[in-house]
């Protein structure tokens, strides 16, 4: 191998020479002028050298030359290992090594030769770099980049999964073949792992079991490249199997017994079951069942997260006094172990639980929680609302005493009695309270008669409905003013109400002045608010300052209720653009204003008024319904109102119809009013259209009336609201103002008479007989 680098060294030398040349011809070329000489050249051979010779030193290296012919010639070196490392001869030009070299340490060297004249030291020749080479040799071991490597791979992974990989290095010259290759064997524990020529280390079994062995530690060798003699080194590699669920538990005990009060809360701890999972916490995924015993749906089993334990809770209250003792069995599998890697063993482990209960003294339990009733406010004649109810759990059933602990409000609003009687000392007021609440605690009597210190407690709510006893009070706003010279209609303030019972969903206030002999008047919103504006204007500072205003509101519940409420308005002086410029004070009033008891004694005015006008109706009435008494008629069936009729007639629209019958049952009894020459009769009818006549309007008529009669989802039609059609050739007024019999009108009806039968009723009402006064 050394011969053929010493062969490819020398077939780089004539390039060498040949650099070195030109850059001999160029700086003769630079000197011709100082130098009258022929172009020579630098001569020598390659020079290398191999590193840690054995011989004595000095190592001859290599030879520098050059055709100068010149006796006073002399060789010189220079370069940062001139003189020391190197050394050349000055005569013969030989270059030796005065120290073995280390490839390692530094691989080449690079000098500068020079060639003067030992008499005056000048230079014959142009100076000139040469390198030396220090040539490898394979003296150096591989060694690991660490002592100690790590690795981990699942455990039961298949044979050559990869678990991790090891480096080692070569000083040695990587370009010589076989210098710098590193190979790797594995000499402890080769028959769980191998390594390949990478350092990368796999398995070579598919069963190592982390549960069997968690950890191995192998050795691994490093050595020049396949046939090489050389020395070796070594690492340590620590494999960790990582856990995977390949492992269903197993309860610890094939049985458990538990010992459990029976008043322990639902969802409390009974207790636990242990079982054991030899894979690691993260994947021990434990689930717990019931597989035998009618008890699933009073217990649960929950599993701790941390400790894989079973915890065993009641979903509902145990009962010593019906079932003393449970007993069950449960399973205890894993869903997400891995079935490929499943050992012998079962997958599910069962084992059995028993539940003693033990008996404790409870107390009282009500039958029903919470308890609710409902009474109307201020109602003295309810005095029981019912009653709440308790029984002894246990055996002995002792009896049971109510008392009452806590009320809200509080206060002797409501008792109980020893038996659980809830009763109302007096009528409750919803203003107070719209609720009342108390806590009524229930106590077993002992055999001695003394109470227990055991105890149970129920909620009872006493809901008070609303009754209609409180008028609205005024909300009295800020202080009314309005200028002297005020305007009509200038809102002096926005009023509202408010009313201490429960207002309805269709509740609303009513405003009115208790007096209109005011110039004030009051404009409803309809949002229960009114405002209060001036009506005449023009108010008289001298006469007064202040006006008390009687305000009347009232509600709209059941029955109605109303209060009257003074608003208090100065006038007061004000500028050209309304704004106020004087007002009076008001002076602290107390006891009742001459002007409240005169609004006071209005309202009495108006309201006996009020009465007196009732009763006039009454009486009208009862004489309308005698004088409709000779119509053979009931007066319900009379139902043209004429007295509130002020228009044309509402056509089929209106509601309030007049039966057509009534005409007819006049003309059978007989009912005639007085003859009398028609003033229709004389008059001259207008040329027109003969067909238009009489017929045309006795067909309406016919037509209109049996819709009436027939069409019995509509009220009758009052006839005499479409006579105002009165055919084309009709020159009379509309029959249909009605209040024509009441009015100075000097027309004379009796011209209906010649209508015939049909208006023989309208004669008789509008005919010349003035004694008769028919009231509807």
């Amino acid at each position: 191998m050394n011969h053929l680098i010493l062969l490819f060294l020398l077939l780089l030398t004539p390039a060498f020479a040949d650099k070195e040349c030109q850059n001999t011809n160029q700086n003769l070329s630079s000197n011709n002028a100082s130098h009258k000489r022929l172009k020579r050249d630098w001569i020598w051979n390659q020079m290398h050298i191999k590193e840690e010779i054995d011989t004595p030193l000095p190592h001859h290296v290599g030879k520098i030359t050059s055709s100068v012919s010149n006796h006073n010639a002399k060789y010189i070196i220079e370069g940062e290992y001139a003189n020391t490392i190197f050394k050349v001869e000055e005569t013969s030009g030989d270059v030796y090594a005065f120290e073995r070299l280390d490839r390692e340490k530094k691989a080449e060297y690079e000098l500068t030769a020079l060639i003067i004249d030992r008499r005056n030291n000048q230079s014959l020749e142009p100076p000139s770099k040469f390198i030396i080479k220090v040539y490898d040799i394979n003296d150096n071991v591989p060694v690991f980049v660490q002592k100690v490597f790590n690795g981990s791979v699942p455990e039961m992974s298949p044979v050559g999964t990869s678990v991790t990989k090891v480096t080692a290095v070569d000083a040695d010259d990587p370009t010589v073949t076989g210098h710098a290759t590193v190979t790797y064997q594995v000499i402890k524990g080769d028959e769980y792992f191998t390594v390949d020529d990478s350092g990368v280390i796999s398995t070579t079994r598919a069963d190592l079991d982390r549960e069997h062995q968690s950890t191995y530690e192998i050795i691994v060798k490093a050595k020049d490249a396949p046939g090489s003699s050389g020395d070796s080194s070594t690492a340590t590699v620590i494999i960790t199997l990582t856990d995977i669920n390949d492992n269903f538990p197993v309860f610890k005990h094939p049985s458990f017994h538990f010992k459990v009060p029976e008043n322990i809360s639902v969802g409390g701890e009974v207790g636990r079951v242990k079982v054991e999972d030899i894979d690691e916490p993260q994947h021990r995924n434990t689930k717990y069942s019931f597989v035998r015993g009618d008890y699933r749906d009073t217990f649960e089993i929950v599993a701790n997260p941390y400790t894989n334990e079973g915890i065993i809770r009641p979903k509902k209250p145990l009962d010593f006094e019906k079932v003393a003792e449970y007993r069950f069995d449960i399973e205890a599998t894993d869903s997400t172990v891995d079935l490929r890697y499943f050992k012998t063993g079962g997958s599910r482990s069962i084992s059995t639980v028993t539940i003693e209960v033990t008996d404790v003294d409870e107390p009282p339990v009500f039958t029903k929680l919470p308890y609710e009733f409902k009474v109307r406010e201020n109602d003295p004649e309810v005095r029981t609302l019912g009653s709440v109810w308790a029984h002894d759990p246990d055996a002995a059933k002792r009896k049971i005493r109510f008392i009452r602990r806590r009320a809200s409000p509080n206060g002797d609003y409501v008792r109980v009695s020893d038996t659980g009687i809830i009763q109302l000392p007096k009528p409750l007021d919803r203003e107070f309270s719209s609720s009342y609440n108390i806590t009524v605690a229930a106590q077993e009597i002992l055999e001695d008669g003394r109470l227990s210190d055991r105890e149970s407690h129920a909620q009872v709510h006493v809901i008070v409905t609303d009754e209609n006893d409180n008028a609205p009070e005024l909300v009295y706003p800020e202080e009314p003013r309005v200028c002297e010279n005020a305007a009509p209609g200038k809102v002096i303030i926005r009023i509202s109400a408010t009313d201490k019972d429960e207002i309805s969903p269709r509740g609303f206030f009513k405003y009115s002045l208790a007096t209109e002999d005011s110039n004030f008047s009051l404009v409803e919103n309809y949002d229960n608010t009114a405002n209060i504006t001036v009506k005449y204007g023009q108010f008289n500072r001298e006469l007064a300052k202040i006006h008390y205003l009687p305000v009347i509101i009232s509600d709209n519940g059941d029955p109605e209720l109303s209060s009257t409420n003074t608003l208090v308005i100065s006038v007061c002086k004000c500028n050209e653009k309304g704004n106020f410029t004087f007002c009076e004070e008001r002076a602290k009033q107390v006891g009742v204003s001459i002007q409240a008891l005169v609004a006071i004694f209005i309202c009495i005015f108006t309201i006996i008024v009020f009465f007196a006008v009732i009763i006039l109706l009454i009486l009208l009435r009862k004489r309308h319904k005698k004088d409709l008494s000779g119509l053979g008629r009931n007066v319900a069936e009379i139902h043209e109102q004429l007295v509130t009729y002020d228009e044309e007639g509402g056509g089929e629209m209106d509601t309030t119809s007049y039966d057509v019958s009534v005409l007819n049952s006049v003309r059978k009894n007989g009912i005639k009013a007085e003859v009398a020459p028609s003033p229709y009769a004389q008059v001259q009818k207008p040329a027109g259209n003969t067909t238009s006549g009489a017929g045309e309007m006795e067909m309406m008529i016919e037509v209109k009336k049996d819709e009436a009669d027939n069409d019995r989802d509509l009220l009758p039609y009052d006839t005499l609201h479409i006579y105002g059609y009165e055919g084309a050739e009709s020159i009379a007024e509309s029959l249909s103002s009605l209040e024509s019999g009441s009015s100075d009108s000097d027309i004379d009806y009796d011209f209906l008479n010649d209508w015939g039968p049909r208006f023989k009723m309208l004669a008789e009402l509008y005919g010349s007989e003035p004694n008769e006064d028919f009231v509807y």
